[in-house]
C-alpha cells in the first residue's frame, strides 16, 4: 500500500475509488440489462440454475420458500 500523506489522504482516496469503481459496475450492469433482448438471455440462463418459479415477477415469496431449506441446511453444514 502506498505511504500515507499526513493527514492519511491516500486511505481516503482508495477508499473512494473503491465505491466509485462499485457504483461504475452496478450502473454498467443496469445499462447492459436496460436492452430487453440481453434482459430476456439472462433470465433464461438464469432459469436453468435458479429453482423453478424464482424468476416469475411477483413470486418472490414463493421462491424464497424453496432457497430457504437449502440455506438453512447450508448453515447447519458450516456450523460442523
Amino acid at each position: 500500500m502506498a505511504e500515507n500523506g499526513a493527514d492519511g489522504s491516500n486511505d481516503s482516496n482508495e477508499v473512494v475509488f473503491l465505491i466509485a469503481g462499485v457504483a461504475f459496475l452496478v450502473a454498467g450492469a443496469g445499462l447492459i440489462l436496460a436492452h430487453p433482448g440481453i434482459r430476456r438471455q439472462a433470465r433464461e440462463a438464469l432459469g436453468r440454475v435458479l429453482p423453478e418459479g424464482l424468476l416469475e415477477p411477483g413470486n418472490l415469496a414463493g421462491g424464497l420458500s424453496t432457497i430457504v431449506p437449502d440455506f438453512e441446511r447450508y448453515i447447519k453444514l458450516r456450523s460442523m
